[in-house]
């Protein structure tokens, strides 16, 4: 009898963690539904107007929340408009899960750069980043978004590696890749994206463009 009543008493402790665990998630996932409904108003309210030409309630009301609500997310307005950022970028870790384990870190990490990084979202990364330049108290916010994903992703990267490669071997392969991809959407190189206005003759398209850093990662110069 006592055996039946510490087996229910087990059970019903982990189907109610499995329940609190299920909550939690979907709270969590509810919160990052919001957090980009905010972030995607207020950077379509900035492409409209201008970053001085709205306020925060503007934003609520694009986007259906609350003030309250709004200021559980972010700061202010320049925050809300960098964070648009993360938007189509999905948790790289489902992707790395579905590859071989033994799969060269160079390999995941393109597989990873194709899947995450597609033409729209470096449109708009490329988009925010000119924003950033025209109205300098956005700039800050737009560099910790940066810094954010970068460290995230580095962060990731190094965890599939393990202790396969050397501890330098990640800083340096995602640093090289990570430095290619600013510098296109910086326009230091012509890379052309799908979106945007006709391409120069001297412009690359993105996959082109992306092919070359693994490239030369993998074969030298």
């Amino acid at each position: 009898m006592g055996i039946q009543l510490l087996n229910r008493q087990c059970c019903s402790l982990g189907n109610k963690r499995h329940t609190q665990g299920m909550a939690h998630g979907l709270r969590y996932l509810k919160r990052e539904a919001t957090g980009r409904a905010l972030a995607q108003a207020a950077f379509e309210l900035t492409r409209e107007r201008g970053l001085f030409g709205f306020v925060t309630a503007d934003v609520v009301q694009r986007a259906g929340y609350s003030r309250r609500t709004f200021a559980n997310h972010f700061s202010c307005k320049e925050e809300a408009v960098a964070s648009v950022a993360f938007g189509g970028v999905e948790d790289a870790s489902a992707i790395l899960a579905g590859l071989p384990a033994d799969l060269p870190l160079l390999d995941a990490l393109l597989a990873v750069m194709r899947d995450q990084f597609t033409a729209d979202t470096l449109v708009r990364m490329r988009e925010l980043m000119a924003m950033a330049r025209e109205y300098p108290t956005l700039e800050p916010y737009v560099l910790g978004v940066q810094q954010r994903m970068r460290h995230a992703a580095q962060e990731l990267l190094g965890s599939v590696a393990g202790d396969r490669y050397p501890a330098i071997y990640v800083p340096l392969l995602f640093g090289a890749v990570y430095g290619a991809v600013m510098a296109a959407l910086e326009g230091t190189l012509d890379v052309h994206l799908d979106g945007e206005s006709e391409a120069s003759a001297a412009s690359m398209d993105y996959g082109s463009f992306l092919d070359l850093p693994f490239d030369y990662l993998r074969h030298g110069l």
